[in-house]
């Protein structure tokens, strides 16, 4: 019966963290000096928050839901994903790596390192991934022309380094406060 009920509590969890995150995925916004397609919004927090009390699935659910709400909500040019795909891609560089060290080394520092370490991961992971899929299906399937190394280089690399140190500073700074709940969480899950 208690594996039902904490079975039932992180469907819960993750509807709950899912529903956050939609929300403030729609409150996203420009940095002046990157394309306008590249938005900064924090929505990556709860399901980095669902990966360290409730396992790295919990977070990929959250990224997945978020997307496919936003996805129903907004749209996307031609009705085809691609946005969103490159967005949970993003999500799932960013929170695995800080999750894996999280886990060996649960303290602050080891959340701060394992922020750094997915804000590397993620940045070279996306400028790799829109290299070889996103950008070349934006062309493909939208028809929008990018110059390669402008937008990688230039644009989405530098861009998911500076989300990357924004994030790492609202969930060190959120962890300060949670860290005993997210310690109380990660126990009941480990069981």
């Amino acid at each position: 019966m208690q594996k039902r009920s904490l079975k039932l509590r992180s469907f819960v969890t993750i509807a709950m963290l899912s529903g956050v995150s939609f929300v403030l995925m729609l409150l996203n916004f420009p940095l002046p000096w990157f394309p306008v397609f590249l938005q900064i919004d924090f929505s990556d927090v709860p399901a980095l928050i669902a990966a360290i009390t409730m396992g790295p699935v919990a977070g990929i659910l959250v990224e997945l839901v978020k997307n496919v709400l936003d996805w129903i909500y907004t749209g996307a040019p031609e009705g085809i994903p691609v946005g969103h795909m490159a967005n949970f891609a993003t999500g799932v560089l960013f929170i695995l790596p800080a999750y894996f060290i999280y886990k060996k080394f649960p303290s602050v520092k080891g959340l701060m390192t394992g922020l750094v370490i997915s804000t590397v991961v993620m940045s070279i992971g996306m400028a790799a991934l829109n290299y070889v899929a996103f950008l070349p299906l934006y062309t493909y399937l939208l028809g929008f022309e990018y110059d390669m190394y402008e937008t990688i280089v230039l644009g989405i690399l530098p861009f998911n380094v500076v989300k990357g140190v924004m994030m790492l500073v609202v969930m060190t700074m959120l962890y300060r406060t949670m860290h005993v709940w997210i310690e109380n969480q990660r126990k009941q899950y480990s069981h």
